[in-house]
């Protein structure tokens, strides 16, 4: 254990980000609970609590190395339960309906199920002799000093029996992690504070999934997946992938409302007026195992916290429940993973963090993958929300890049390194990538050729992270 800042932790929610949060917890805090509305114990499908969890799950490259990181060897549990890796910038990506140029980036792209994912940190946070998971437990409010400027613990009600007895559990920190229905903004008023400002972009996604099993050989010409990503000119999209042991996905996405039918023929239809035809090419004739399952997200909601200029202490909001952000874009887990290390700093310091430092400190995590996001998401014309230059600017930059890249691999690579957060969006201005897209910018009406399918695909090879 390091510095101790505290006899007990308690997380609110026991998703990804919770588990993370656990994890960084018990090397500061002599116990740590976990709490969650969910069974957890045994459970290796989705859970009620997470919607989403049917769906494509993206892990960006630095979350990826921030829980190689947290759990060293959790690269070799996933190929062990029989999930594949590759590179990021060698999937098959589509812009606008243009193909990236394939470009090793030694950042690698985990494709899994999001029980299989989850379920392994979970085991890992499980085996850690002072963490403690309470599932099928409901924290039904706070419990305060009688002043209310200090959170010193919660009150629970197990089995999610609402006319069950209350008990409370006493803590030095509690952390909410319990995703975008957070109750934290109604507790703090009922506290006496103020809720937090927020701020929101309605998307109105729609993810419409299903899973097949196909007997082909090597249906997807030798790629992990086939992903053409939606924008303001092609605003359907799909993430098509292979996952463990032989499970293929796909997720059909829609914004604005035109939602991928949830009927089969629809489902198919839907799929063959994607921009490209690589998608339908390979299901039109498969075999399904399942029905579509579609997903709603109305809206991005990003929570101000530290905006507040009164908050109690020994109280903390980390992951979804801080910010939700649209989940094409694929950041949550991955800034929640960032969020975390940002907290274990903190506790380095020997104490319970302020809430003020850890808020601004997660502010600045949270703009980064915000601005990608939101920003991206106002490229699309209908959607409501104020478009500073910047915003206009570099969407009409990123719509270049994406054109120069159908031709140029180096700016694939920058492209996903940024997009992995893994390098600062401001990678993209400098001067070398700047010539490289300038350099392609009379070519970028043209559609460049389409690499060879069939020579990007990695089982089991292992990538340096960069």
């Amino acid at each position: 254990m390091g510095r101790p800042a505290g006899k007990r932790a308690l997380v609110l929610g026991g998703s990804v980000a919770g588990l993370l949060t656990a994890r960084v917890l018990a090397e500061h805090f002599h116990d740590v609970v976990v709490v969650d509305r969910d069974r957890l114990t045994g459970v290796r499908g989705p859970r009620r609590g997470v919607p989403q969890g049917r769906h494509a799950h993206g892990l960006l490259a630095r979350g990826h190395q921030i829980i190689e990181e947290l759990f060293p060897g959790f690269t070799a549990d996933l190929r062990a339960a029989g999930a594949l890796t590759g590179d990021l910038g060698e999937l098959r990506w589509f812009f606008h309906g243009r193909r990236l140029r394939p470009a090793r980036t030694g950042l690698v792209a985990v494709a899994a199920t999001r029980p299989l994912l989850e379920g392994l940190i979970r085991a890992r946070v499980e085996a850690l002799e002072n963490v403690t998971l309470l599932d099928e437990c409901e924290a039904t409010g706070l419990i305060t000093t009688r002043d209310r400027g200090r959170v010193i613990g919660a009150r629970l009600r197990r089995d999610g029996v609402r006319d069950g007895a209350e008990t409370e559990l006493r803590a030095d920190l509690v952390v909410d992690a319990t995703g975008r229905g957070s109750r934290t903004p109604a507790r703090l008023a009922g506290l006496g504070y103020g809720p937090p400002p927020e701020d929101r972009v309605r998307i109105d996604l729609t993810y419409t999934t299903r899973y097949y099993r196909l007997d082909m050989d090597d249906p997807l010409g030798g790629d992990q997946s086939i992903n053409p990503v939606s924008g303001p000119a092609t605003p359907r999209g799909a993430f098509f992938s292979e996952l463990e042991n032989g499970l293929f996905i796909l997720s059909l996405t829609g914004v604005l409302g035109d939602r991928p039918p949830s009927d089969p023929d629809g489902f198919t239809r839907f799929a063959r007026s994607l921009p490209v035809p690589d998608v339908y090419e390979v299901i039109r004739d498969a075999d399904p195992l399942d029905l579509p399952v579609a997903f709603h997200y109305p809206a991005s909601v990003r929570r101000r916290y530290e905006r507040l200029t009164r908050f109690p202490h020994g109280l903390l909001v980390i992951g979804d429940a801080l910010c939700s952000f649209n989940p094409v874009y694929g950041q949550g887990m991955t800034v929640a993973a960032l969020e975390a290390l940002a907290l274990r700093r903190h506790l380095r310091r020997g104490a319970v963090p302020g809430a003020r430092e850890f808020f601004r400190d997660a502010a600045r995590i949270v703009a980064v993958a915000w601005d990608i996001s939101a920003g991206g998401d106002l490229a699309h014309p209908r959607v409501a929300g104020r478009r500073p230059l910047r915003t206009r600017v570099g969407n009409a930059y990123v719509a270049r890049l994406h054109a120069a890249a159908s031709r140029d691999p180096e700016l694939t690579r920058a492209f996903m390194r940024v997009a992995g957060l893994v390098d600062p969006p401001r990678a993209l201005m400098s001067p070398g990538v700047v010539l490289r897209v300038l350099r392609h910018a009379g070519a970028a009406g043209r559609a460049a050729p389409a690499p060879a399918p069939g020579r990007h695909r990695t089982r089991t090879t292992d990538h340096p992270s960069a």
